[in-house]
């Protein structure tokens, strides 16, 4: 599987914005998959996870509420959808996914993940 994050950009705060992650290879309709972002200076942290089939999700505590994952299959996409945007969102975002068949989990770690974006950076202005 191969990803292509993109959507970031600069964005005031309370703005939105949504990342896109394009994805090639027959085995993402049965993958995880999981956002996760790395500021400057930090380390890469969790933001969010989506099932194979989108049935379960979950989110860090800092984007809970606002921001908001899902998947579309038919398309080979996975989506993050942000809004309420704050100063300490900005980083570069990265898309991951994980072959993990017909089963129904949900990952937050970033080892569970084999394949990973190349990062698409989200600069949110105070």
């Amino acid at each position: 599987v191969q990803l292509q994050a993109s959507g970031g950009g600069l964005v005031q705060a309370g703005g939105f914005l949504r990342l896109s992650c394009a994805a090639s290879g027959r085995t993402f309709k049965t993958s995880v998959v999981g956002w996760f972002r790395q500021a400057p200076g930090k380390e890469r942290e969790f933001v969010a996870t989506i099932s194979w089939n989108g049935a379960f999700t979950y989110y860090a505590d800092s984007v809970k509420g606002r921001f908001t994952i899902s998947k579309d299959n038919a398309k080979n996409s996975a989506y993050l959808q942000m809004s309420s945007l704050k100063p300490e969102d900005t980083a570069v975002y990265y898309c991951a996914a994980d072959d993990r068949g017909y089963t129904d989990v949900v990952v937050t770690t970033a080892g569970g993940f084999t394949y990973w974006g190349q990062g698409t950076l989200v600069t949110v202005s105070s």
